[in-house]
């Protein structure tokens, strides 16, 4: 009888145990409005305004309202992509530097009310927030406090102006999840007329905490967005990436937007930062912010993507991707392609929790109600913990078994303030614990990757903090590899190397365009025309990528010219003619089938050769042409032109150009020549 009662009076005082007291806050924390945005992670920006339409980056605001007109705008196409791409918001430019509004503003004519786009009768904020919450998305709105059309910016009178438009925005359209006000202020602008430079006190101007308030009255549920905060700050670039290291917490009262030291001195944040201001990352998916038809084949790669992810979300941000919407009012097909590739890549990676199904344990806890179990029960608003002063500490998973995994995942209880400093996870080989991966902060989430590693216990250790860790969620996965072909790099002097698109895969290569079957190790040179294929495999799951496929021509070793950046083989650089002819000796005597053209690739192109000659010469004096022509759509499309004749001798070449596309000097990215 008495052995029947013991196992009920344990069970019953297990019961009657009070959960134990919780832990104090880390000052500082972050508000409600902070703890439900942090919990969005991923949204978008629709970069879609006169700039669309002007070809611009930033408009001077001269343009004129006829120019808007988008032939088949559709913000619901906007809204499904983002949704099927797993992002939870979509922030648009409601008005950018050159003061254009997508709305129809009771407070200027400079909007879509005086353009043909829905005979004037159109208000793109109203379709735009419609087609947001027709697919689950939350709205943001951004507006850019510089106008370089307004006459009156600079004065007193423009900031009453501002903050009727803003009235406008916050009024009309329902929630509105975050305000984003750009950095950007003051300089050159047509200022109605005026045509010259007014310079702002960034500081004072604006009078911000009045112009916050007036966002708080009217939008208590949203974030404010600048440098400064005050709710979430710029990370600092538009790289997309935060810091190995990203605080939560910002000594707020020491910057303000567009300060020019911020990206240096404060984007990180600072582990003493006295207010709670996240970080959040900003990047577009193309070189540019707004459609150019030129970057239609400069649609960042998914390794590239991954990059940003990883260096993003899994740092202590949220992240802000950017659809530079094209000019018939629709996300470009090379963007969408791109973005639902990452989507399904980040959902692959993170598809199996393994922490989920092993035993953990802790070296310490704080009592019930902070077991080391709340660390992977899946839900982020419970949490282990230890006793007060306990900064080091230990948890241990074991697995049952063996398992591969190549990412970690952290995530601390944020609503108590960012207290971890530095972490480190190792495995238990041979019964001794080894350190294979660390990090310094965690914050609302940390992702940690390295190479495939094989174990059937781990330990994560807090090495140190600014109090004890509080950790909501632990996450263990085995990312699959990203099989894509592996980069092709060659150097002038014919050196070829190969970068592979992910850890732990096997590259091989063959020279002869049959199967590749050569292992990778290191760069190889490659002097004579030759066919290298390539693709990457998993030496684990032997699955390959597809195999890719690049006509190497004679290496550029021998070759001299003035326009040196012309023939490096690095299409980052270019080469400007004064004289709009570039003339490159070829070191030898070859035989030549034709002649390559790589437009420059810059942000901001210029001297596109849109006619031109080709010269040969054995001797540097006597010139033949053998070649003129068109290189056509070579604006809209910036890829490298192939242009072939009949075989003939040359020592010398000359790319002599007829017409640049915008009058400017001729530019060349790359010259090449084609010998089979």
């Amino acid at each position: 009888m008495k052995k029947q009662l013991l196992p009920l009076v344990l069970l019953l005082f297990t019961f009657c145990q009070e959960k134990a007291a919780p832990p104090n806050p880390v000052s500082p924390i972050p508000d409600e409005r902070q703890i439900a945005w942090q919990e969005l992670e991923f949204y978008g920006f629709i970069h879609f305004n006169m700039n669309t339409f002007s070809d611009r980056e930033w408009g001077f605001g001269d343009e004129k309202p006829e120019q808007f007109n988008p032939t088949a705008l559709d913000a619901r196409q906007w809204a499904r992509i983002a949704s099927e791409a797993g992002m939870k918001g979509l922030i648009i430019t409601a008005k950018h530097h050159d003061g254009f509004c997508l709305w129809p503003s009771a407070y200027t004519e400079h909007s879509v009310k005086n353009s043909p786009w829905r005979d004037g009768k159109g208000d793109l904020i109203r379709e735009f927030a419609d087609a947001c919450r027709e697919y689950g998305l939350k709205v943001g709105i951004y507006y850019s406090p510089w106008d370089r059309n307004h006459p009156d910016y600079g004065k007193p009178e423009y900031i009453t102006y501002m903050r009727n438009q803003l009235t406008e925005l916050l009024t009309n359209y329902g929630d509105i999840f975050e305000v984003w006000f750009d950095g950007a202020n003051g300089g050159t602008g047509w200022y109605g007329g005026a045509n010259e430079e007014r310079k702002v006190d960034k500081l004072t101007y604006y009078d911000w905490p009045t112009t916050h308030q007036l966002v708080r009255d009217l939008q208590p549920g949203a974030m404010l967005f600048s440098d400064a905060g005050p709710d979430v700050r710029w990370v600092g670039n538009e790289h997309g990436f935060a810091y190995e290291s990203t605080w939560s917490n910002l000594m707020r009262d020491s910057v303000y937007a567009g300060m020019p030291e911020y990206s240096d001195k404060w984007a990180t944040g600072q582990e003493n930062g006295t207010h709670w201001v996240p970080a959040e990352s900003d990047v577009s998916i193309r070189p540019g912010w707004y459609y150019h038809a030129y970057e239609d084949h400069k649609v960042k790669t998914l390794p590239q993507l991954m990059e940003i992810f990883y260096k993003s979300i899994g740092r202590n941000s949220s992240l802000l991707i950017n659809f530079p919407v094209d000019t018939r009012g629709l996300i470009h097909e090379n963007d969408e392609k791109a973005i639902l590739q990452f989507a399904a890549k980040v959902r692959e990676d993170f598809e199996t929790n393994l922490a989920q199904d092993a035993e953990i344990s802790a070296s310490l806890e704080r009592g019930k109600g902070y077991e080391a179990e709340l660390a992977i029960d899946g839900d982020y608003n419970t949490y282990w913990t230890v006793p007060d002063g306990q900064i080091e500490s230990l948890l241990d998973l074991d697995f049952g078994k063996e398992i591969s995994f190549n990412r970690l995942l952290l995530q601390e209880f944020t609503p108590l303030g960012q207290r971890v400093k530095s972490f480190s996870l190792e495995v238990e080989k041979d019964g001794s614990w080894e350190k294979i991966a660390s990090g310094t902060t965690i914050g609302y989430k940390r992702i940690l990757r390295f190479p495939d590693v094989n174990a059937q216990k781990i330990r994560i250790r807090f090495e140190d903090g600014k109090d004890i860790p509080i950790i909501s969620e632990l996450g263990v996965y085995s990312a699959p590899k990203l099989l894509l072909a592996p980069e092709i790099k060659r150097e002038k002097s014919g050196l070829v190397t190969l970068v592979s698109p992910d850890e732990g895969l096997e590259i091989r290569y063959s020279l002869d365009g049959s199967e590749p079957s050569q292992t990778y190790q290191e760069p190889f040179p490659v002097e004579k025309a030759a066919t290298l294929q390539v693709l990457s495999a998993d030496p684990n799951s032997g699955q390959k990528s597809e195999i890719s496929r690049k006509d190497l021509e004679v290496a550029k070793a021998k070759w001299e010219s003035s326009g040196e950046r012309a023939i490096d083989e690095n299409q980052a650089t270019y080469f400007t003619s004064s004289d709009n002819e570039l003339i490159v000796n070829l070191g030898e005597k070859l035989t030549i089938e034709g002649f390559t053209y790589l437009p420059m690739q810059a942000r901001y192109p210029s001297g596109h050769i849109t006619e031109y000659a080709f010269w040969v010469s054995l001797d540097g004096k006597n010139w033949k042409k053998i070649s003129s022509g068109e290189f056509s759509n070579v604006v809209n499309s910036p890829i490298e032109q192939f242009i072939r004749f009949d075989p003939t001798e040359a020592k010398f070449i000359k790319l002599q150009a007829l017409k640049t596309a915008d009058g400017n000097s001729a530019t060349v990215g790359e010259l090449g020549v084609l010998t089979r």
